[in-house]
């Protein structure tokens, strides 16, 4: 099928800002881990918390959205005034050294940047003419960006220095500035019959109504609790393992992520939802089991971290960007930015506030009372094996109770 000039333009924009505001993501969010415990002396707890700062900037995000985005202002311009706050704020976080300062400028920070995922998803969706093929290979400039922020500040600066937030803060202000080369998207809630409810974005509970809607919503809640283990506790592991050039290794999850952007419409196309979606949480599982086995696993064991790093695109594309494409198909146009704010209340939310906040615990509760000769300074097996029974007991729950939609969504993502 052939492409017109004004789509092909406007998938160029969207790559572009996919990848500057992944760009962004990738240039703190893995090394912030070993910079709280090594630069800042952060505790276990204390480093869970921060990551948990993200998911509580994603449950601020939808009533943001709501209130101001939907209801008084374009997307693109909210998406420039966020991503030039967010410059900013990024710039001033390396001044913050003690917990009581840097937690709620992270939070400011996240309150930011979270709000910029549900609008540019939304936004892409509306105007591409063929987002179930589409949308993926957009996105995938996202993997392409994250890959150059960790770059970017492997190249200039270790994982446990403060130029990760100004490298990020720069690229902010960039995202922002390009934000208003987007195609013009108005508020659709607007007018006198608007209530507040949907104002909201408590319209798109709604959907919840469906039985496999639902199912699917709880599964991805639950999932998010082993996941973000994975997140919070990978940059500490590999620096107590003395990992070289630990940015860069850790980005060839973004190259496997690239690949199965590409696939990821041809599974659709072939399995439908519920075997995609499967296929995502069942490599969670087999991520965490091969990090934990990783711990005391002899010769085997930078082959198994590097396999659970490479299993990263089917652990993201398959169970998360098909879920979205899933809540898209399942939504109609008007409440479809309140259903991408509520995948992502769940998602960088709710779940994320849970499973960061677990996950800081659990390791917390297994640090070593001493450290061994080679520096572990945690039971790493038994934090990994955690999360991989919990994603287990997931799967579980979501091959018996999910449904697959009508073959209209298999449809659209072949055609």
């Amino acid at each position: 099928m052939s492409t017109s000039p004004d789509q092909s333009a406007l998938k160029f924009k969207l790559c572009v800002f996919m990848f500057l505001q992944y760009f962004i993501w990738g240039a703190w969010y893995v090394s912030m881990g070993p910079y709280l415990a090594v630069t800042l002396k952060f505790e276990g707890a204390q480093i869970g918390l921060a990551y948990g700062a993200f998911a509580i900037g994603a449950m601020i995000s939808p009533f943001l959205v709501g209130l101001i985005a939907d209801r008084y202002f374009a997307s693109e311009k909210i998406l420039a005034v966020l991503g030039l706050a967010g410059g900013v704020v990024l710039c001033l976080i390396p001044r913050c050294t003690t917990f009581s300062s840097f937690y709620p400028m992270l939070i400011l920070y996240c309150a930011l940047y979270v709000p910029t995922l549900a609008l540019g998803n939304s936004l892409s969706l509306s105007h591409l003419s063929n987002p179930k093929v589409d949308f993926p290979r957009v996105k995938m400039l996202s993997a392409v960006g994250w890959i150059a922020g960790l770059f970017g500040l492997g190249l200039i600066a270790s994982a446990e220095s403060p130029v990760q937030f100004y490298l990020a803060g720069g690229a902010s202000i960039v995202f922002g500035l390009f934000s208003l080369a987007l195609p013009h998207t108005p508020p659709r809630k607007t007018g006198a019959n608007v209530s507040l409810g949907e104002i909201l974005g408590l319209d798109a509970l709604a959907l919840l109504r469906k039985p496999s809607f639902a199912i699917f919503i709880l599964c991805m809640f639950l999932i998010c609790i082993p996941l973000y283990f994975y997140f919070v506790n990978l940059g500490v592991y590999l620096s107590e393992l003395k990992w070289t050039n630990m940015l860069e290794k850790t980005s060839l999850a973004q190259v496997s992520d690239v690949i199965f952007f590409l696939l990821l419409p041809l599974f659709l196309r072939r399995f439908g939802y519920k075997i995609t979606i499967f296929l995502g949480i069942a490599c969670w599982v087999a991520r965490y089991f091969a990090l934990g086995y990783s711990a005391d696993g002899g010769a085997a064991q930078t082959a198994l971290i590097f396999t659970a790093i490479l299993l990263h695109g089917a652990c993201y594309d398959f169970l998360f960007i098909a879920g979205q494409l899933y809540v898209d198909e399942e939504a109609n146009a008007r409440i479809r930015g309140a259903a991408q704010g509520l995948i992502a209340f769940i998602l960088w939310g709710v779940g994320a506030f849970v499973g960061t906040l677990l996950a800081g615990q659990v390791l917390a509760q297994h640090a070593l009372k001493t450290p061994t000769v080679a520096g572990i300074a945690h039971d790493w097996k038994a934090i990994w094996l955690t999360p991989a029974w919990g994603a287990l007991a997931v799967l579980v729950i979501f091959v018996i109770f999910f449904r697959n939609p009508g073959r209209k969504a298999d449809e659209a993502a072949g055609s």
